[in-house]
Formats: C-alpha cells, structure tokens, sequence
C-alpha cells in the first residue's frame, strides 16, 4: 500500500469520528478525493451547457457587450456567495449543507426553507440540463423534434443519470474527473480552431452594445437581463458541499471545490465566450439561422458553422451533448444527496424512505430515484425550458443566501467554530456584498421575458408555506455543531418548527 493511500485512509477515518461527533454514522462511502470534489461542482456550472444553451438569449438582449462584460460581471458576483458559502461548509461539511447552516445560525423554520428551496433549484436544473440535451441530442441522432420523441429521449437520459448514481460514488467520481478533461480539451480546441481559422471581426466588435429583443426598455436594463445566460450557468456549484460526507478531508476540500469550480469555470467559460463573439459573421444572421429540415439552429452552431464548416458544427454538437450528460449526472448527486440528509433529519414525509442506504451499493437508492422522477415531472410541468432555467436560478440563489444573511447577521455566535477554510477580517464585507447580489439576481431572473418564472416562483412559495402550515410541528434534527468536545456526540439536537 502506498503511503499516499494510507494519508487518505487515516484522513478517511479521522473524518467518520468528525462526522460522529456531530451526531451523524459514516453510511456513505467516503472515496471522493480533492479534484474529484472539485469536478462535480464543475460538472455541474458546465460552460458548455451554459454557454451554449443560453448564448443566443445573452446575445439577443445585450450584443457583443453583453458576452464581454456580462460573464465576468457575474463570475465575480457569483464568487462572493461561493466564498461565503465555503467558509459556512468548512465549518460544519455534512450532506446537505445549507439547510443545516440555516438550522444552526437561524432555526428549524429557516432550514425547512432552505432545504426545499434548494431543491427547487437542483430539480428544475435537472429538468433544464437533460432536456436541453434531448434537444441537441434529437437531430445529432436523426430522430426529427416531435414532443414525443424529446420526451422519450429526455427520460432515457434520466434513467442513465439514476442507474449510474445507484450503482456507486466511484463511478460517478470517475466520470466527473472524465467530464472535466472533456470540458477543458474541448473548449481548447474549439478555441484554437476559432483563433487560427475563423475570419475575425475587429476587436472593437466586442464592445458594441446592441439588442435585438422585442422588449422595449433601455439598453442597461436589457444588458442587465441578459445575465441570465451567465448566472444559469453558474448554478449548482453547490454540489461539492452535498458530497462532503462522501469527500475525504472535507473541512478543507469542500470549500475549495466550490470556489475553485466556480474561477476555473468562469477562466474557460469567459475565453470561449470572447472566442465565439469575435468570429460572428453577422448577429442577425446567426440569431435566425435555420438547419437543413427548417428547425432554429442554436447561435453557437450557427457561428461555428459558418467560420469552421459543418463538420465542426457537428463536432461542437458532440461537445455540448457529453458536456450536459455529465453536467445532469453531478446534479443528480447533488440532490440525491440533499433529500438523503433532509430525510435523515426527518424534514421529509416518508423520511424512513428516502433515507435508506443500498446496502450494496451504499448510496441513497431511493433519494435518487426520488430525484429523477421529480425532474422527470417538473419538465412535464412547466412545458418551458425558460422558466425552468429562470425558476432554478431564484430556488438555488435563495436557498444559497439565506445561511449567507444568517451567518453575516450572527458572525460572532459561529466565528470561533469556523473552519480552516474562513475569509478572516473581510467576511463580513464579502458576505454583505453577496447578500446585495443575490437580491439583484433574484430580481433579474423573473423580469420580463421571465414573468412565468416570478409567478412559478411565487406559487412555490406560496405552497411551501401552506405545506409547512398544515403539515403540523416539523421536528429536524440538526448537526452537534461543537468541535470543542472530543468524546462523540451521544444523541442528536432535536428541534421544532410549528
């Protein structure tokens, strides 16, 4: 045995006494190393999906200006709440993360919220990422686009995301290190072939601020709406605190993998962004290009087969398909792991259900099958690939900043419980920043066009509220989060919330 297996092993262990300690058995298999933490959350944010599905939106409402000023408007935004994320994760890394966050900073009703809020995001993601690669996937396979059929392959796609995340953390901790090689070789690729090959505009392209959209409102409130291309990518980042309790040295790695997932993405995403921007033959013309059977052929194929030919057009289609595979495989870890904690915690009806381990396998069989049927229906549902994007948006960004708000507001209760992971004499100013950005994020996503998504949003709410109403007391059990006791935890807290 090597001795850099036996580190993690002895760190492996060191983490189930951790784990003890604040009232929790080790039931996951505890295998994911730091990169494989990383990669999930990168999976998840995927530039390819991101960037591809929503670059016509970005370019329709804000022009060239939009891609150079947008995506690192919102990668900085974005950064703010990852690192106040990160620091709450180090200090208390279980599955589940931000609900029991809330539970500790604000109490058994915010964490009920949190919790479900969340879920709300990662289920519409689910729904928005599979079925975007039905829709690229159809005409790659020659299928036609008819309803039934998109259906059809935007469930098969969930039923291979289910049995992978049942049959076991490894393989999904392999085909994340997978996706991430893909992402980055792909995005080089294309990159080179734009830079050396493709007819260029001058630079000065890249600064022109113009819209196509059919609303009628100023330019800056256009730009402003058009982050939603950038900020429906960096979604789901999330995801490497879900694994905390499957990560070895998580009080370190988790932190990390959030917020390093979420600056390598916006380096790669921002150069491909740029790359495709500077090569548009006309914006107009790849706004409403068509394909050869008539059907809207998506922005970034029609830059690329313009400048590249349609060969490359198609190797791009490959691209984007295996990137939104992988990018829905991770966010099935991720929720799967979300309802296995809640329901753990006794936050669920049925919560003995959801919360059975395979013993076989051990993963949250039944969460996540839970999971996919949940996405499976929320498509079906919404009959909107917008408000699904848009609804995902709000759900994870206020499930995201309401243990930010709380912690920020009660920075001394938890300062001497932080982890090695803490953003020291500037926390309070960065977690204060992310609270404004959030609260700009949320208004922005339910804007028109997105009208659907704000009355999506309000009707969740609404039914949230009810059901936490007239479901009686909910009793949720929360983690011990005292590390200054070094005997383990003999029971649980239990708390209500009437």
């Amino acid at each position: 045995m090597s001795a850099s297996v036996r580190q993690e092993e002895i760190l492996a262990q060191k983490d189930a006494r951790e784990l003890e300690r604040l009232g929790y058995a080790q039931e996951l298999l505890r295998g994911m190393g730091g990169f494989s933490n990383f990669a999930i959350s990168f999976s998840i944010i995927s530039i390819l999906t991101g960037a591809v599905t929503l670059f016509d939106y970005g370019l329709t409402m804000g022009g060239p200006l939009e891609m150079t000023l947008g995506w690192p408007l919102a990668t900085a935004g974005t950064l703010l709440v990852a690192l106040s994320m990160a620091e709450l994760c180090s200090a208390l890394p279980t599955s589940g993360g931000m609900y029991h966050w809330s539970a500790e900073l604000g109490g058994p009703t915010w964490a009920w919220f949190t919790a479900w809020l969340n879920i709300v995001g990662l289920v519409t993601a689910i729904a928005g990422i599979d079925y975007g690669c039905a829709e690229f996937l159809v005409p790659l396979l020659g299928l036609g686009s008819r309803p039934s059929t998109l259906l059809l392959i935007y469930g098969l796609l969930l039923l291979t995301h289910g049995a992978i995340n049942h049959y076991g953390i490894r393989w999904v901790a392999y085909l994340n290190d997978l996706s991430v090689t893909i992402h980055i070789a792909g995005v080089a690729v294309l990159m080179g072939a734009l830079w050396f090959l493709a007819p260029k505009r001058p630079l000065t392209f890249l600064l022109s601020g113009s819209s196509s959209s059919t609303i009628r409102a100023p330019y800056f409130w256009l730009f402003l709406l058009g982050l939603l291309q950038a900020q429906w990518t960096y979604t789901g980042f999330d995801a490497s605190a879900h694994v905390a309790e499957e990560t070895v040295d998580p009080r370190r790695r988790a932190p990390w993998g959030m917020v390093m997932s979420v600056l390598v993405s916006g380096f790669f995403g921002y150069l491909l962004i740029l790359s495709l921007t500077w090569v548009i033959p006309d914006v107009g013309h790849v706004l409403n290009a068509r394909d050869s059977s008539g059907q809207p052929l998506p922005a970034v194929l029609a830059i690329v087969e313009a400048t590249l030919g349609e060969s490359a057009g198609k190797a791009v289609l490959v691209l984007t398909v295996l990137a939104m595979w992988f990018c829905g495989l991770s966010a099935v870890t991720s929720i799967s792991r979300t309802f296995y904690a809640f329901a753990r915690d006794k936050g669920v009806p049925l919560s003995n259900l959801w919360s059975r381990i395979s013993p076989r396998h051990q993963t949250p069989a039944a969460a996540i099958w839970l999971s996919v049927g949940l996405a499976f229906a929320a498509l079906v549902y919404s009959k909107s690939y917008s408000v699904v994007t848009s609804l995902s948006v709000v759900g994870f960004y206020l499930s995201y900043i309401i243990p930010v708000f709380l912690g920020w507001r009660r920075k001394k209760l938890w300062r001497e419980k932080r982890g090695p992971f803490h953003l020291g004499a500037r926390s309070n100013l960065i977690n204060g920043l992310a609270v404004v950005w959030t609260v700009l994020v949320c208004i922005l996503m339910v804007m028109p066009p997105n009208t659907r998504a704000g009355l999506a949003i309000l009707g969740v709410l609404a039914l949230l509220f009810a059901l936490h109403r007239l479901t009686g007391p909910h009793e949720i059990r929360k983690p011990l989060w005292d590390f200054a006791q070094e005997a383990p935890a003999a029971s649980l807290k239990s708390v209500k919330t009437e």
